[in-house]
Formats: C-alpha cells, sequence, structure tokens
C-alpha cells in the first residue's frame, strides 16, 4: 500500500479521535464537580437570567443568540436592564421561563423541555442551587450542569466563574480576556489597602435594596456585597453580626456603630417606597435625590456617614454579576479618596463597554453620591 494511500485511510480515524477527544473536554466547576462538555454548544440554559450580565462579556453581539431558558427573575430584579435589553433585543420575552423568582418556582418538566447542550447554574438565591433536584432531572437527560459563583463569594470567585463559563460555552478566549482583566483591576485596589492598619480603616455599613424592605437594616455580613467592603479597604460592621451571608441588623446597633460610610444598594421600583434608584438609565441626579430621600428615613439622621456626606449609592445587581469590580473600585474611592485618586470607576466601564459589552454598553449611574442639600432661599 503507498504512502498516500496510508494517509488516506488514516486520516478518517485521526480526525475521529480528534473529535472524541473534544467531545470528552471537562471543566471543573467552582464547587469542584469535573463535568464533561458537549463538543458543540449550541443551546445553554440560565439558572438565573442575570447570568445573562455574564454570557453577554463574551458573547459578541449577539448576547441571547445560544439562551433557550432560563430563571425569569431578571425583569424583576433589574427592570431598567431588562427594558433596555427589550428595547435593543425584542426576541429576549421569547426565551422560555423555567421558573418565576425562586428556586422553588422552578420546573424540572420546563427545563428539560427547552433541550439544552448545557446548564449553567449558581450556588443559591432566586435559581435552583446545588442542592436542587433539577440538577438530576437534567443529568439523567444527558444535560451536563455547571455551577459558577458571582454572589456567595464574589471577590473569590468571579475571575474563577468567569473562565469556568468561557471554557462551558467554548468562549475560553474572551472569558480569559476579561477574567485578566478584572484582576488587574482587583489587585491594584487590593495592592493598595493591604498594609492599612485596622484601626486605619473606615467602619461601613452597606444597606440592600435599602428601602424596599420594612424597618433597619438589610445587610451583608461574611461575603456578598461584605466581600466588596474588605477588598476595598473597609470594616464592614456587619460582620460577625450576621449569622449568614445576609440578614437584619438592628437600627440601634447602627447607630451605635456609627460607621463613617454608609451605602444604600437599590435597583428596582417598589410602589411609593424611598429606594435608591440606580443602574441602567438612570442619571446621577436620580440617584443623588433618591438617596437624599432614602436617608431622611428616622434615625439615620443621627449617622456620621449621612451629617458628614459620606452616604453613597450602589446599583444592588452588582451583588450577583462580574462587573462588580465597578463597585469595589467606587468603594475604594469612597473609602481613600486621596490614596485612589487616579483610580477612575467610570474609565473602568468604558473600557469594560467598548472591549466587552459592543452589543449594549452600560449606560447610567451604577454609584454615586448623595444629592446636596439645596441652600434655603
Amino acid at each position: 500500500m503507498c504512502l498516500a494511500t496510508d494517509l488516506a485511510m488514516a486520516a478518517p480515524a485521526q480526525s475521529a479521535a480528534d473529535a472524541a477527544a473534544v467531545q470528552r473536554s471537562t471543566v471543573v466547576d467552582i464547587v469542584g464537580r469535573t463535568v464533561q462538555i458537549p463538543a458543540k454548544v449550541d443551546h445553554i440554559l440560565l439558572g438565573e437570567g442575570r447570568f445573562l450580565y455574564a454570557l453577554a462579556l463574551m458573547e459578541g453581539a449577539e448576547p441571547l443568540k445560544r439562551i433557550v431558558g432560563w430563571q425569569g427573575e431578571l425583569a424583576f430584579a433589574d427592570p431598567n436592564g431588562w427594558a433596555a435589553y427589550q428595547q435593543r433585543f425584542p426576541q429576549i420575552t421569547q426565551i422560555p421561563l423555567i421558573g418565576r423568582t425562586s428556586e422553588e418556582s422552578v420546573s424540572a418538566e420546563k427545563s428539560v423541555s427547552t433541550q439544552p447542550d448545557i446548564a449553567i447554574f449558581g450556588l443559591g438565591g432566586h435559581g435552583p442551587g446545588r442542592q436542587s433536584g433539577l440538577v438530576k432531572a437534567l443529568e439523567k437527560a444527558g444535560v451536563p450542569v455547571v455551577f459558577i459563583d458571582f454572589r456567595a463569594q464574589p471577590v473569590r470567585n468571579t475571575a474563577k466563574s468567569i473562565r469556568i463559563l468561557g471554557q462551558a460555552v467554548h468562549r475560553e478566549a474572551q472569558a480569559n480576556a476579561y477574567a485578566d482583566f478584572y484582576e488587574a483591576h482587583l489587585l491594584r485596589v487590593q495592592s493598595r489597602v493591604k498594609d492599612i492598619p485596622a484601626e486605619q480603616r473606615p467602619l461601613v455599613f452597606a444597606e440592600l435594596l435599602a428601602g424596599v424592605w420594612d424597618g433597619c437594616c438589610h445587610t451583608a455580613g461574611k461575603g456578598n456585597v461584605g466581600e466588596f467592603i474588605d477588598a476595598a479597604g473597609g470594616i464592614n460592621i456587619a460582620a460577625g453580626k450576621i449569622p449568614g451571608a445576609i440578614g437584619d441588623l438592628n437600627q440601634e446597633a447602627l447607630i451605635a456603630q456609627d460607621p463613617a460610610v454608609y451605602i444604600a444598594t437599590g435597583s428596582r421600583p417598589q410602589g411609593s417606597r424611598p429606594m435608591v434608584r440606580a443602574g441602567e438609565g438612570v442619571s446621577a441626579a436620580q440617584l443623588g435625590s433618591s438617596l437624599r430621600e432614602l436617608t431622611q428615613r428616622p434615625g439615620f439622621e443621627m449617622l456620621s456617614a449621612v451629617r458628614s456626606g459620606r452616604a453613597h449609592g450602589l446599583w444592588h445587581n452588582f451583588y450577583d454579576a462580574p462587573t462588580n469590580i465597578l463597585a469595589i473600585e467606587a468603594m475604594a474611592k469612597w473609602f481613600y479618596p486621596e490614596r485612589f485618586a487616579d483610580v477612575d470607576p467610570q474609565a473602568t466601564m468604558a473600557e469594560i463597554n467598548q472591549r466587552f459589552l459592543p452589543a449594549l454598553p452600560m449606560q447610567g449611574a451604577y454609584w454615586g453620591d448623595i444629592a446636596p442639600l439645596k441652600a434655603k432661599p
């Protein structure tokens, strides 16, 4: 047999071997599970609608193209962001919902019926978590499930989760580019604050969805937004007082601690309640005036942070989005204005928009300061 014939016969076998190798490619997800990834991923099921924020960073001009189903919390949790996507991509309303706004509402039957090639889940929250029976239902149907995390331990897990997601959906180059960008910006902040003694760090309180809940004060302890405070060099006064990642702090305890910096998060309207307006399409003036109204609730006038103008507003959904580096940079400037005089979160957002979000850039006041009191005539 001639060499040409040998090569011709060997080529299909080699191609089949290559295809099998790709088929057997694996990814280790954020909880350490080794998951086999299909050679081709055309249909993606998202356990949370807000994972769109991560997928969009690597999908270019068509961030919705491969999504075949998702949890339905996005329109509720971020109505401004949803509206922007709906205007740019009207087909977003046609993506099948596998549930409403809670893990309990998720339907295994609906999830499997979307016929995904892969499913992307978080560690809990609005969507199905690690212990969800949906994981077994999907795996039984031959659908691999990959876990990522931007919510429980965002500072620790965001870059890792982006890289994992990139591997899972075959967007490694795009995902690695964003993860490298994220890690460089995070290191810039952490390296400048790591040697600041505890007694020189500001006491900080973050009120989550401020004004939405009855009473005061819904907050984060260890993990979640609390990790942003730590990374930016602040001391979270709720750490150690909240048994889990999220809980409520008594207002008397807040006043007694008298934090130097107060941060209120917000995103969605809740009737006539005062709350922070932040995020897509919101102006700096709207954010500032809504924050001013929020700090006029009884008891808040006693806080040094409010009296000194060190009250700030933040887009709530940073707690579950890989763009949380913007929140960390904003906090760093709030905590140490002189030390971070050369750091500009707006410039960071502009670079994210230009490099990673060409289809729908972030446009609005995602963080800001309290509006100054109007001078009396």
